[in-house]
């Protein structure tokens, strides 16, 4: 059975086999992100939601199971890092542009319209325009809208799915933007939205046309490993490295009892799928075919079974140690409810055993108390034989040499197993040896990278006190220009009162010396007018003394 610790390793040649999903590392920055709560909304293949069984529990995080998730991964980082550099060297100044209601696009246009017709309009738009566009989408995936913004995705993805243009060789025409919006319609994943996930063009139109795995950590190569399977070759986009064969989703739990996987075909289940698909029931155990019933996992893809009790004694004894509080018991429920219907004896112990941590742990147990007794009673369950336990051979009495058969037996087999730990422990060790190499390495090469950036920033630093010299000095000879700018101005002021002062004198002196003219001319033409009147007074006169001459003579 295949269990959910270690990394970046999906098959091996031994009967155990590690978990699909890549572990992160310890210092990275770990986030998980809701995409799409409808089932529908993220099966490629269009299956219809699996409704659950009536008669096993089902878990507490059974919604959980049924999402898809994605991390933010040190390639995340270092782009964000790199992005985070040139923003520092150089200072972005945003620049506002407008744009006519006729050149604007809706996220149903980018769905609906041909692709060369869309591209060619987005060339147009300015950057903070497209930023919306995606945003938008991005809280449409989101879901918090409601039932609306659930129609809308509905609408748009049934838009995306119903055209047969799109296809590899048209999608090379696309636009970034446009592509990415295509893409997370198509799957119904915010993250390809994401301003710090960066895919090349080539891998978002592989993932369209279902050729490259849509979880953005895995990004293999479909089929995985070349897998000629019936799941594999029919379901478009499906990964059996990191996807569950029942729901076919993804998601990034590592070291726990959330992931079964097959011994056989190396593909993925999630127990709450494989519980609630009846997956998990009683057969005949796998080694010996026949005989006492156990509790086995069927796997879907290729219908063969594999044990879960040594699965689950695995997983607890290389991961519990490692495991909070809450974790152990997320835990403790899941193991509980894969053997809730057992009816092996070890079993049914392992199920009250687990129940039982559950409510100590309810009560205030320490997680470190737990986690002891559950080891304990895995090495108790190999102590005991499974033969007498079914047969009832306890309560009898054995012969002194048959005892001593047993004990012997008892030892042996515990012997092989510690040599199988020891090899076990031996390969862990050396893989980890090879895994502290390849850190040590890469953390050379980071410091030659810090190295390089110092360098680098230095050299920016320099350019940027010389800029800022250059600035200094220009706003020296600005400030000198527009001292002497106000001293002229001041002059030309001064000039200007002085011209309107011999405006205002010469204006005066005008008037004067027209007035005075006037006054002359008019004392002249009194005179005039003087002189005249006594002239013709003088007439009258002398005409009125000569008829007074003649009357008398």
């Amino acid at each position: 059975m295949g269990t959910s610790f270690g990394s970046n390793i999906h098959h091996q040649s031994s009967s155990k086999m590690l978990p699909p999903r890549q572990q992160l590392r310890s210092g990275g920055l770990q986030t998980s992100l809701s995409l799409v709560t409808s089932d529908h909304m993220l099966s490629p293949d269009g299956q219809e939601p699996r409704s659950n069984s009536d008669n096993i529990r089902e878990s507490p995080t059974e919604s959980a199971s049924s999402r898809e998730t994605w991390p933010t991964v040190d390639a995340v980082m270092a782009k964000k890092a790199e992005n985070g550099k040139s923003e520092i060297d150089c200072p972005e100044q945003s620049v506002i542009h407008r744009v006519s209601s006729a050149d604007k696009i809706s996220l149903r246009e980018v769905a609906r319209e041909r692709v060369d017709v869309i591209s060619e309009k987005m060339h147009r738009l300015p950057e903070e325009f497209l930023e919306e566009l995606k945003s938008g989408l991005r809280v449409i995936l989101e879901g918090n809208g409601g039932s609306q913004q659930r129609e809308e995705f509905l609408t748009l993805q049934r838009l995306v799915q119903s055209r047969t243009d799109l296809t590899a060789k048209t999608l090379i025409r696309a636009h970034r933007v446009q592509l990415e919006i295509l893409v997370a319609i198509n799957t119904g994943i915010q993250a390809f939205l994401h301003p710090n996930i960066s895919l090349s063009q080539t891998s978002l139109i592989e993932v369209f046309v279902y050729k490259r795995c849509r979880n953005i950590a895995c990004q293999n190569q479909l089929p995985a490993d070349d897998c000629t399977c019936e799941i594999c070759t029919n379901r478009n986009g499906f990964c059996n490295l990191c996807m569950c064969v029942i729901c076919n989703k993804f998601d990034f739990e590592v070291n726990t009892c959330r992931w079964i996987g097959c011994d056989f075909c190396s593909h993925w289940t999630h127990t709450d799928c494989a519980i609630r698909d009846v997956q998990i029931c009683m057969d005949p155990s796998v080694k010996s075919g026949a005989g006492p019933s156990e509790m086995l996992f069927r796997c879907r893809a290729c219908n063969r079974t594999s044990e879960l009790l040594g699965w689950v004694k695995d997983v607890f004894q290389h991961c519990a140690p490692a495991w909070d509080r809450e974790a152990l018991m997320r835990e403790l429920d899941f193991v509980s409810r894969i053997f809730r219907g057992s009816e092996d004896p070890r079993g049914r112990k392992l199920y009250w055993k687990c129940d039982d941590l559950i409510e100590k742990m309810k009560g205030g147990v320490l997680e470190s108390t737990a986690c002891r007794a559950i080891l304990m009673f895995f090495q108790e369950l190999e102590v005991d034989s499974p033969k007498s336990l079914e047969n009832g051979e306890a309560g009898r009495l054995i012969a002194p040499q048959e005892a001593c058969n047993r004990i012997a037996e008892v030892v042996q087999e515990a012997i092989r197993k510690m040599e199988m730990v020891a090899d076990e422990k031996m390969r862990m060790f050396k893989k980890a040896r090879l895994s502290l190499e390849a850190c040590d390495r890469e953390l050379e090469d980071k410091a030659r990278e810090v190295t390089e950036l110092k360098l680098e920033r230095q050299k920016k630093k320099l350019q940027i006190e010389e800029l800022e010299k250059i600035v200094r000095l220009k706003q020296a000879e600005a400030d000198m220009f527009q001292l002497k700018a106000n001293e002229a101005k001041r002059e030309a002021e001064r000039l200007q009162r002085i011209a309107l002062a011999k405006t205002d004198k010469s204006e005066e002196e005008y008037a004067s010396s027209y007035l005075k003219l006037r006054l002359s001319e008019a004392e002249a033409e009194k005179q005039y007018l003087f002189e005249k009147i006594k002239l013709q007074e003088s007439s009258r006169a002398s005409q009125s003394g000569g008829g007074m001459t003649l009357r008398r003579c």
